[in-house]
């Protein structure tokens, strides 16, 4: 009996998959890699996702005590609308470094000396946002 279950369930595949009925998911957007944007010396010290759409990089260089913001897009595409902002913690009303506009890929890198200092950042891509307050203190 279980050979018989089997095959009808093999068959009933090939029979799906002949007539055309078969749905497949689309495939995921592999997520954004931080890829050196901030230069030499910068390395990634945090990150945020920017809900699927993208990543937020929070980079800093020891060397220099400057922290660095870089928002990516999971894969490049006609331009939208991609922000970066990073500050000392708190933010208050408005982001202090800020890189916004129509981006095909990502917004930043914007940097500041932040060294021994929490910071805020944050990525957007579109309307949707991620990243992080208070964060990387010390």
């Amino acid at each position: 009996m279980r050979r018989t279950r089997t095959t009808a369930a093999v068959l009933g595949a090939v029979g799906l998959v002949l007539s055309g009925s078969a749905v497949f998911a689309a495939p995921e957007a592999a997520a954004a890699t931080y890829g050196g944007e901030c230069g030499s010396g910068y390395g990634v010290v945090n990150s945020a996702p920017i809900g699927s759409k993208g990543t937020v990089f929070l980079t800093y260089n020891a060397g220099n005590g400057r922290n660095c913001v870089v928002a990516k897009r999971n894969s490049s595409g006609s331009a939208v609308l991609v922000e970066a902002g990073l500050s000392i913690n708190p933010v208050g009303t408005h982001w202090p470094v800020f890189d916004g506009g129509q981006f095909t890929s990502y917004a930043g890198p914007i940097y500041l000396a932040a060294a021994g200092r929490c910071v805020d950042w944050m990525g957007r891509i579109s309307g949707t946002e991620g990243g992080k307050r208070g964060t990387n203190c010390g």
